[in-house]
């Protein structure tokens, strides 16, 4: 694995890179190809956040943590989250159908995975999309106490989707066709 890191308010130090490129050369058993892993080391006041991207054939594996006072905590928190995310992304493509095996090897080694889980929808629901501008979408998520919400919108005609985002603020997706 190929390794870019670079530091945001933060001096990336030998002891850093080593220690980055020490947790993430664990997750090479993953990767049939040399693969580039950009790695983001930053701190805002006393929070240490690093985030790393690998971006693979057909997928981009991202993870981010951040933990106050220590960058090393960080690090290790965010290998366990990508090793987590490539297993359960594996496991999902071979217990879904017998092609996707070969798919899923294409950008990665082959290993057995760890657990048969399946995605199970427990709840469907069914609701009108109401036109509204995003402002007021936000507004009815957070009286109806959601992390979301889908509604069309009046300018454009076309469905989207507000969320929280962890630092508080709100995003905006838009679908496309």
């Amino acid at each position: 694995m190929r390794y870019t890191i670079v530091g945001k308010n933060v001096e990336v130090t030998e002891r850093l890179k080593n220690q980055v490129m020490k947790k993430l050369d664990k997750l090479d058993k993953y990767f049939v190809e040399d693969v580039e892993a950009q790695v983001t080391l930053s701190q805002v006041k006393d929070s240490k956040k690093v985030e790393v991207t690998i971006p693979t054939k057909g997928q981009i594996i991202r993870a981010e943590h951040a933990t106050i006072g220590d960058m090393y905590a960080s690090i290790d928190a965010v290998e366990e989250n990508i090793e987590r995310q490539l297993r359960k992304f594996k496991t999902r493509m071979l217990s879904k159908k017998k092609g996707a095996k070969d798919a899923f090897n294409a950008a990665f080694l082959e290993e057995e995975p760890e657990s048969t889980e399946e995605i199970e929808i427990t709840r469907v629901k069914k609701f009108a999309v109401k036109p509204m501008d995003p402002e007021e979408a936000c507004i009815q998520m957070e009286l109806l106490g959601h992390s979301f919400f889908v509604f069309q919108d009046a300018a454009s005609g076309g469905i989207c989707v507000v969320y929280k985002r962890h630092d508080g603020s709100y995003g905006l997706i838009e679908a496309t066709e």
